[in-house]
């Protein structure tokens, strides 16, 4: 169990998939740069962002930008939306009538990645909503912008154990306060932090290797 001054940004994960060295600029460093994508990203949050909205649709509820966390896995954040849908095997929620089984929904402005990064968020979510509702959920939605396209995401134990295992190794680079030397990659070019991280300086020799190289050219 983490103590709550230790959690770490659930939305971070998708950072630390994508690339350690960028989750470290922005969450151990504090450093951010805005580019068309981050920007469009922001608008579109923005728009599902309404904590004091609340959807009924026949016997699905939907609640946008609810607040998680977990002590086990000692983070937090939000929730863009959840769905509580009305169904014999599902639970309790307080202030509505019957039983609901539990959907978290999260909305991206692009397409479905080649990586895990995204379902690793939702999956990170479906477990603080387990924890704090009491509950056992199977299934969330990415929903993509550019394709307008939701997709069903099975939070398998596969994917658990991926997250649960990222999440150890950021709780550990944060406590340490330690920034990942960059991994060169086509996704650095489309990278905001490019002109903060310098992937093309940081992927050459070290200090101390070019200090060598001096000292024996002398």
């Amino acid at each position: 169990m983490y103590d709550e001054n230790e959690y770490l940004l659930l939305s971070g994960i998708q950072h630390f998939e994508f690339c350690r060295r960028q989750w470290a600029l922005i969450h151990i460093e504090q450093q951010w740069e805005e580019n068309y994508r981050t920007a469009d990203g922001s608008v579109m949050h923005r728009n599902v962002h309404d904590a004091g909205f609340h959807e009924k649709r026949g016997d699905v509820v939907i609640s946008r930008a609810m607040a998680v966390s977990s002590a086990r896995l000692g983070i937090s954040g939000e929730c863009d939306a959840v769905e509580f849908r009305k169904d014999a095997s599902g639970i309790d929620i307080y202030g509505l009538d019957g039983r609901y089984i539990v959907i978290p929904v999260e909305y991206k402005r692009g397409e479905p990645k080649e990586n895990d990064s995204d379902k690793m968020q939702l999956c990170a979510q479906a477990m603080c909503l387990e924890e704090m509702l009491c509950c056992e959920i199977d299934t969330g939605y990415l929903y993509y912008g550019e394709s307008r396209h939701r997709m069903k995401v099975e939070i398998s134990a596969e994917l658990r154990e991926k997250t649960e295992n990222a999440l150890k190794e950021m709780h550990e680079l944060f406590r340490r306060r330690y920034t990942p030397k960059v991994r060169r990659s086509k996704a650095c070019n489309a990278c905001s932090l490019k002109n903060i991280c310098l992937p093309v300086l940081c992927s050459g020799r070290s200090a101390k290797e070019h200090m060598l190289s001096m000292i024996k050219e002398e």
